[in-house]
């Protein structure tokens, strides 16, 4: 692309991005009113409580809804950097922000040889789909960072070890994009930052480890996949019922111990096909980091016990990564969470009543988007192993090489 279509381009994105974000900030800000469940109260009650709690120097230990690492407590203190703003509306600035600071990486990488404006568009257009719940939550911060601990691996490997360790201290999830990490010093890096803010916290303000015990008590979340199974049996004459349990509506009553226990074997199961595909993979290229990481917080996300709409902007922003790439392959993984987004903002806030309540529209909408998100993990495995294991996607392949099929696994190493 010359450097008028550059321009164009960029300038394209910046407007895009200006437009959509405004919008959701005239949302959370409740100049308009978004159809569904008010997603501001995160923010303007339980955010705030913590806040208060939180600035006099201890985390809310008597509160089983704070199941966070410590330094989650940074985020939640942040609107403090505003002091001329009300609580909410500094949380959703620095929201906004954050956001600006994911697309800013992304068009810093994208003009870049063998690098591609793709990730910008996946980001600018897939963050409003998920709707004014993107800038009410703090799960949009921890993204930025993990963003630019991916777009920092190939040629900063001790900076991007830094921010994994930094941001699983902020939300753990940011800890698998180590896996497809081959240097030591990235993994040296995370675990040096990650001990050192947890020691840090862990002397500076009580309980900054009492989240793993509320973390361990959590049930089964209804947008969750294996919440499906108790929507349709509340239709046969199963008799639990759904209630706001640990910060979240949670399916509570028999069997429900049992579907649980069903997730975390999946979440095991996934775990055993990361570490399979770790030991087998043979060819690692400059967008391989990317894709693994992608592929691994789908499979954590999509066999977790909880899938809170939040979620899918993690998901966005990894996918965003994966498409700077000019010569990545997860293109139609990538299409596949946008998709989910959209149906998620169908399903919270818009129609949460209705999967509260297991009616059969609402069982559509999560059947729906769960199936898209499985989906999206099984084809993003799938061209994981292909291109890195098997070798058998001839596409990801360079020109130079497309004619050596007789070249070796080992020496492609």
């Amino acid at each position: 692309m010359d450097r008028t279509g550059v321009r164009r381009a960029l300038a394209s994105l910046l407007v895009t991005w200006a437009v959509t974000r405004l919008v959701l900030l005239l949302f959370v800000l409740r100049v308009f009113a978004f159809p569904g469940a008010d997603v501001t109260s995160d923010v303007s009650v339980i955010y705030q409580g913590w806040y208060e709690v939180l600035r006099h120097g201890t985390f809310p230990l008597d509160d089983v809804t704070w199941q966070y690492p410590p330094a989650a407590a940074l985020a939640i203190l942040s609107p403090a950097l505003l002091p001329f703003l009300a609580y909410p509306t500094a949380f959703f600035v620095l929201a906004c922000l954050a956001d600006l600071v994911v697309l800013s990486l992304l068009l810093y990488t994208g003009p870049r040889p063998g690098r591609t404006l793709r990730g910008a568009w996946v980001w600018v257009l897939g963050v409003p789909l998920l709707g004014p719940t993107v800038y009410a939550r703090y799960d949009l911060m921890v993204t930025a960072v993990a963003v630019a601990a991916l777009l920092a691996g190939a040629r900063h490997p001790r900076l991007m070890g830094a921010l994994v360790g930094f941001g699983a201290m902020v939300k753990v999830w940011p800890a698998l994009l180590l896996v497809a990490a081959v240097r030591r010093r990235t993994w040296a890096a995370a675990g040096i930052t990650a001990g050192a803010v947890g020691a840090l916290f862990a002397v500076a303000m009580p309980g900054a480890f009492a989240f793993l015990t509320f973390q361990r008590d959590r049930g089964t979340e209804v947008e969750s996949l294996g919440a499906l199974v108790l929507h349709v049996a509340r239709h046969v004459g199963w008799h639990g019922e759904v209630q706001l349990n640990y910060g979240s509506i949670e399916f509570l009553g028999p069997d429900v111990a049992a579907v649980s226990t069903a997730a975390l074997l999946l979440t095991v199961l996934a775990f055993g096909w990361l570490l399979l595909w770790r030991l087998s993979a043979v060819r690692f290229r400059s967008h391989t980091l990317a894709d693994a990481a992608f592929t691994a917080v789908l499979m954590f996300t999509v066999t977790s016990r909880v899938i809170s709409p939040q979620y899918l902007v993690w998901l966005v922003g990894l996918a965003a990564v994966c498409l700077c790439f000019r010569a990545g392959r997860m293109t139609l993984p990538a299409v596949l969470v946008l998709l989910a987004a959209f149906v998620t903002v169908l399903e919270f806030p818009v129609g949460f009543s209705h999967v509260v309540v297991s009616d059969w529209y609402g069982i559509t909408l999560l059947a729906l988007r769960n199936g898209l998100l499985l989906a999206a993990t099984v084809t993003a495995a799938r061209v994981l192993w292909r291109s890195t294991v098997t070798g058998t996607d001839v596409a990801a392949l360079p020109l130079s090489r497309r004619a050596e099929p007789s070249r070796s696994p080992a020496s492609g190493r």
